[in-house]
């Protein structure tokens, strides 16, 4: 189970995501330094303790109209092996110290933890809340190749969101993610249905936009 610990981190999320966003191929930004701030989210949870894994919304507010990005992130102790390009910083935490953040696409706990809730068998937590579970947070999948485990993965960027490839520990049985990554945007109607989604909802702040969305597909390959 994750704590939330009420303390300080330096240097913020935030403030993380303000220099990393705009180096991504889906970042929808004109130039302008983003203005970050968070829409919504949720949480799963790693069974063993280690590593935190938080599904956040942040909207750029730094143009005519705010444009809610979701940023799925993981929290570590230690630099995760093979995982570079996947590293959004670091940080200090109040009460856990040094902490690598990771892009969770890249991360095999989370994509772990992401397929288990998927097939049913793990439920979304709130975002700032221990152990408090979400649920507006809806998951399904309609497949069969989700029993066996990350035995790999690899995550590529594109200018519609992130493409994870899971190798699971069936060699017969590979896994498609699609992270929506630009909200607010109609979904693509192009290619086959996928066989399962996560939907969650964001909000800007201030009486602002909201939506309920697809953040992840998922489809057997």
């Amino acid at each position: 189970m994750a704590v939330i610990h009420r303390t300080t981190v330096k240097p913020t999320k935030l403030e993380l995501l303000t220099n990393w966003l705009p180096t991504r191929a889906w970042y929808a930004g004109t130039g302008t330094a983003p203005a970050l701030g968070k829409a919504g989210g949720f949480r799963l949870d790693d069974p063993a303790g280690e590593v935190g894994i938080e599904f956040m919304v942040v909207a750029d507010t730094s143009g005519g109209t705010p444009v809610p990005y979701h940023v799925p992130l993981t929290y570590r102790g230690a630099p995760l092996d093979g995982a570079e390009d996947g590293l959004v910083g670091t940080l200090e935490h109040g009460v856990l110290g040094k902490r690598w953040v990771y892009d969770a696409a890249h991360d095999p706990v989370a994509v772990e933890e992401l397929l288990q809730l998927l097939a049913g068998r793990t439920g979304a937590q709130a975002q700032s809340e221990t152990d408090v579970p979400d649920p507006s947070v809806v998951a399904r999948f309609e497949g069969a190749a989700l029993g066996a485990g990350v035995g790999s993965l690899s995550a590529m960027d594109d200018a519609e969101g992130t493409r994870v490839v899971v190798e699971t520990g069936d060699p017969a049985a590979r896994v498609q993610l699609r992270i929506r990554r630009v909200l607010g945007r109609p979904e693509s109607a192009e290619g086959e249905a996928p066989q399962g989604h996560v939907t969650a909802d964001w909000k800007l702040l201030e009486g602002g936009a909201s939506g309920r969305e697809r953040f992840v597909e998922a489809s057997e390959i």
